[in-house]
């Protein structure tokens, strides 16, 4: 698949939140008019929308559904609050399965309110994992342990390298749980190459995510991620070391940005995709 310019967009996917601003039928019609064949999703505007109903709107516009986000949450200790995150997460499996996707991608949980206890914490996405893997094997989904930059440890995400995120994966089958390697959260990791490759050796690369980390930090940072080759990210080094893996599957653009957002949706993913191959390819 090529973009209006020759470039080759075969690999490319847009994820949702990139061009937020849209309703999940603009997506499908600004992703028709593009010529972008793939998407990732959120399941809040699938929720809206209704699961199945966005399943048949994506498969009838012949548009694949690379990834769905997110499950996860996954930290509590408290009985109760466990058995919440692990019915919500079953939930999520069913509706990544209802859009046709085979990807389930995971923030895994922060810290529990009042604790330090980050190997505990951990531990408990584990024993997560041990009952929802399962599950979502048999719905065809895998699930994508995501880790987060080290500074969502303790609200938002405990697993902050591909190294933790791994030592979790592989205690389960490849096909049931593997990782995301999100350019945004692991450039910095000096042991990202040797982990990556670790990854692949095992056929754990689940989502190859992309966007890049602008400075100064915009306030808000959760939503301060930026636009390709505005920033620190080498992205061409990072795909080639996916790459070296065998992975040859969709790479994801997913910018949480409110800039982006307050934008023409059309003209931002035309500059998305001008800037994956300019940049990332």
């Amino acid at each position: 698949m090529t973009n209006s310019t020759g470039g080759d967009l075969s690999r490319f996917s847009i994820n949702q939140e990139t061009v937020r601003q849209w309703s999940l039928e603009e997506l499908v019609e600004g992703c028709t008019k593009t010529g972008v064949g793939r998407v990732g999703l959120w399941r809040e505007p699938v929720q809206k929308y209704g699961v199945e109903r966005a399943g048949r709107l994506f498969a009838d516009a012949g548009l694949t559904v690379t990834s769905l986000c997110r499950g996860g949450f996954l930290t509590a200790p408290d009985p109760e609050a466990r058995a919440r995150a692990l019915d919500d997460n079953r939930a999520a499996i069913d509706e990544a399965a209802g859009v046709h996707t085979d990807t389930l991608v995971l923030v895994s949980g922060g810290l529990p309110e009042g604790s330090k206890d980050l190997v505990g914490a951990r531990e408990r996405i584990a024993d997560a994992l041990a009952e929802l893997a399962p599950y979502a094997a048999e719905r065809g989904i895998r699930l994508a342990i995501e880790p987060l930059h080290p500074m969502f440890a303790s609200d938002r995400c405990v697993v902050s390298t591909l190294s933790q995120a791994l030592d979790i994966a592989e205690r389960f089958p490849a096909e049931q749980v593997g990782v995301v390697v999100d350019a945004y959260h692991v450039w910095w990791d000096d042991q990202a190459p040797a982990q990556i490759a670790r990854a692949g050796a095992g056929g754990r690369i689940h989502s190859f995510q992309l966007a890049d980390w602008i400075t100064p930090l915009p306030e808000g940072v959760l939503l301060g991620r930026g636009q390709l080759g505005d920033g620190s990210v080498d992205f061409r080094a990072l795909r080639t070391l996916v790459e070296a893996t065998g992975f040859d599957g969709p790479i994801e653009v997913e910018i949480f940005n409110e800039g982006l957002w307050a934008r023409d949706g059309g003209e931002v993913l035309a500059e998305v995709a001008a800037r994956f191959l300019e940049h990332a390819c």
